[in-house]
């Protein structure tokens, strides 16, 4: 993990959850802290994924009038 600026917070977990997530952090050779930021970054990631769509912004022409001219430019479109 790359050294970001970070700011402390307290987190509330059952007993059962905190001594789960001590034995698959000393499992895996990393702090308690590292798994629960691990953990909060995959979180926010499929979140955000979820509330914007990758689709966004894919047809972009880079025309600022395609809405104001769409009659102009579509007439004749599909007539044989």
């Amino acid at each position: 993990m790359s050294k970001k600026k970070t700011i402390k917070t307290t987190l509330y977990l059952s007993p059962d959850e905190y001594h789960e997530l001590k034995s698959i952090a000393s499992a895996e050779g990393i702090p308690a802290a590292r798994c629960v930021r691990e953990a909060v970054a995959e979180y926010v990631h499929a979140r955000s994924a979820r509330l914007r769509p990758s689709s966004i912004g894919v047809g972009r022409s880079g025309r600022h009038d395609l809405s104001e001219r769409s009659e102009d430019l579509l007439d004749g479109f599909g007539r044989s």
